[in-house]
């Protein structure tokens, strides 16, 4: 068992966040002898529910984070939407990664798009903002339609708003207001792409990177939906995506692990969407797929360990994301038939409650070929009764 950086004991990991994502680093922290720390706003999180070391009153209440620090050696996180105040408080006592200036780095949207435009990493054309007129003056340079976004705490297209005329403009301009005070937003340009891509890679402080391989991704109502891996483009393509990848997570000096969103555009670019700080949607599929998941390279990251093979042990993978189809409870009624497809993985996330397009689980499926792997994984999601 690895030891604890101050005591002769296991280590403890401790994840400021109890979610899915939290849930599955867990589950590979375990498989390394780590124990797992979860800090969460309430109790009984998918991720909380599995550790003696749970506590429930969130990092905004001094009482409950003093206590993960206490029980934590080492903190990482499964959302960036964490005030980095707090990650440099936490700072302080435990080392924190990705660091918490990485994560100022990233928060922002516009400013972690100010920083790869620095870094000539190519991204749409984008402003910061302030009013109406800026609206308008960004519209006179790009046209419609465009993309008014909330430069933070935005996902799943949350924050998102697509304007395709003046008049949605003022639309956007009210849903984005709130108690007369409109959030910081940002302008992007309408971008018509090919295909949606995504790139996985981890990174740790000696500076060893490790890429999986150039996803396609399928979107649902804004989220993350489907991911085939590896997508169906040129390889000059799959290593551009990869190489833009790795620049934009250098260019944030990120330790751990990194998605990074990528446009395949109609006209053969690759551009950068965003960049999460976490394990991400895109990445679920190496659970099964890559010799080693991109949760277990995220613990190796944030620990200073040699990082694993993200090769691919099947031609090709895919996996759907099970987006909740009603309001109550959260335990499906019936998984036997989706058990019965070979080949398919079932992963169920143990939240308690479902709502429509909720994150409830996920379906990992292996094959021979792009269409076997998608058939298999859409079988068992379709045989799933909720």
């Amino acid at each position: 068992m690895l030891k604890s950086l101050n005591e002769e004991k296991t280590l403890v990991l401790g994840i400021l966040g109890g979610g899915q994502l939290a849930k599955m680093l867990a589950i590979d922290a375990y498989k390394m002898g780590i124990e797992v720390a979860i800090i969460e706003n309430g109790e009984r999180s998918p991720a909380g529910d599995m550790t003696k070391f749970e506590f429930t009153g969130g990092w905004n209440n001094p009482s409950s984070l003093e206590k993960f620090i206490e029980a934590s050696d080492i903190v990482t996180l499964e959302n960036e939407f964490i005030d980095p105040s707090i990650l440099e408080y936490i700072a302080k006592f435990n080392p924190v990664f990705p660091t918490p200036q990485t994560m100022k780095l990233v928060q922002d949207k516009f400013t972690q798009k100010t920083v790869f435009k620095r870094k000539r990493i190519l991204v749409p054309p984008f402003a910061q903002i302030d009013s109406e007129e800026d609206a308008l003056l960004f519209r006179e340079r790009y046209g419609f339609p465009f993309v008014l976004k909330t430069r933070t705490l935005g996902y799943d297209g949350y924050g998102n708003y697509t304007v395709r005329n003046a008049e949605d403009i003022k639309i956007a301009f009210e849903k984005f207001t709130v108690n007369g005070q409109t959030r910081p937003l940002m302008a992007e340009q309408f971008i018509e792409f090919q295909k949606e891509l995504a790139v996985m890679v981890a990174r740790n402080a000696h500076n060893e990177i490790a890429v999986y391989p150039c996803v396609e991704t399928v979107q649902k109502n804004h989220i993350c939906h489907i991911v085939i891996a590896p997508a169906e483009v040129s390889k000059k393509i799959a290593r551009k995506a990869q190489d833009l990848a790795v620049r934009c997570v250098e260019a944030i000096n990120g330790i751990g692990v990194f998605g990074v969103e990528l446009f395949y555009t109609n006209d053969g670019r690759v551009l950068v969407n965003e960049i999460a700080p976490r394990p991400h949607n895109s990445g679920h599929y190496t659970i099964e797929a890559c010799h080693t998941s991109q949760y277990e390279n995220a613990i190796r990251a944030v620990l200073g360990l040699p990082l694993g093979s993200t090769d691919m042990i099947a031609p090709y993978a895919c996996m759907i994301n099970l987006l909740g189809e009603r309001e109550g409870s959260g335990i499906p009624v019936d998984v036997s038939q989706s058990l019965k497809v070979a080949g398919a993985s079932l992963h169920l996330y143990n939240k308690k409650s479902s709502r429509i397009g909720r994150k409830m689980g996920h379906i990992t499926a292996l094959g021979k070929t792009r269409s076997d792997a998608y058939s298999k994984a859409k079988a068992a999601a379709d045989s799933l009764v909720w």
